[in-house]
């Protein structure tokens, strides 16, 4: 069974910085290209980064420069250290393969975790 969990949201205040893990179930993380996403109230859910297999890396034009990708295949993890936080960062954080995993025709996500910059 498939399994996304992220973790290492939380409050920050604008120019922070935080480290968010996803850990993969089975061997999604070691196998695939990987993704983190985020989603805002009212707002689909949007592609920042995404790492390869091979470990080139892509960033949006939003966080390119500020948000870092990468991947520990010995953990089946995936992290996103983010820095120079800013209040439109703010947002629910989720990773996943890219393109995201389906099943039965419906995309499978995990919890994702919170990210909320404010001072």
């Amino acid at each position: 069974q498939v399994r996304l969990v992220e973790s290492g949201g939380g409050l920050v205040q604008p120019g922070g910085s935080l480290r968010l893990s996803c850990v993969a179930s089975g061997s999604i993380a070691n196998t695939y290209d990987m993704g983190w996403y985020r989603q805002t109230p009212g707002k689909q859910r949007e592609f920042l980064a995404r790492i390869t297999k091979g470990g080139s890396v892509i960033y949006v034009t939003s966080v390119k420069g500020r948000f870092t990708i990468s991947r520990d295949n010995s953990k089946s993890t995936v992290y996103l250290e983010m820095n120079s936080l800013k209040p439109e960062d703010t947002g629910h954080y989720y990773c996943n393969r890219v393109p995201a995993i389906t099943r039965d025709g419906r995309e499978v996500w995990g919890q994702g975790t919170q990210v909320t910059v404010s001072s």
